[in-house]
């Protein structure tokens, strides 16, 4: 587990689904069903999920995927898509800009909250024209996701 406080807007809370085992053609995932929503992301575990996980119990953790591109937005609203899979595009507004990680904490709950919180997902930035310092808090943003999005249980 990672050292982060329940306060830590990178923390997204949902429910531990399913854990799907790796087999010899796909990687194991972990199923995170969001409260409130028909959200069932599909995500890497970054880290060994314990055996004694609780599924069907609430989880908290970091959810983390890797843009293609992030880009300005002007017009939709706050989304991971597909509800049900791999997320493969994000569109939100950001919450926590960390410079250091060249990261973004994007809101993509939309209408979704967890105990009265958003759904927070962190954007790793991975085109090199791309610095974080370049965005701000409250700016509404959209990007493809790399195969490969993570949880880390905290």
């Amino acid at each position: 587990m990672t050292t982060a406080s329940a306060t830590d807007p990178r923390i997204a809370r949902g429910v531990l689904h399913e854990i799907i085992p790796t087999t010899a053609t796909r990687p194991g995932v972990v199923v995170i069903a969001i409260p409130g929503s028909q959200y069932q992301l599909h995500l890497r575990p970054d880290g060994p999920m314990p055996a004694d996980a609780p599924v069907g119990k609430r989880i908290l953790g970091i959810i983390t995927a890797q843009a293609k591109r992030v880009d300005h937005t002007v017009a939709g609203g706050r989304f991971v898509e597909p509800v049900f899979g791999r997320p493969r595009r994000v569109q939100g507004t950001i919450l926590h800009v960390d410079a250091a990680a060249n990261a973004l904490t994007i809101n993509a709950g939309g209408g979704v909250v967890v105990d009265g919180l958003p759904l927070p997902i962190v954007c790793v930035l991975t085109d090199a024209r791309q610095k974080a310092a370049d965005y701000h808090v409250g700016q509404f943003v959209g990007f493809d996701v790399l195969d490969g999005a993570s949880f880390k249980r905290v």
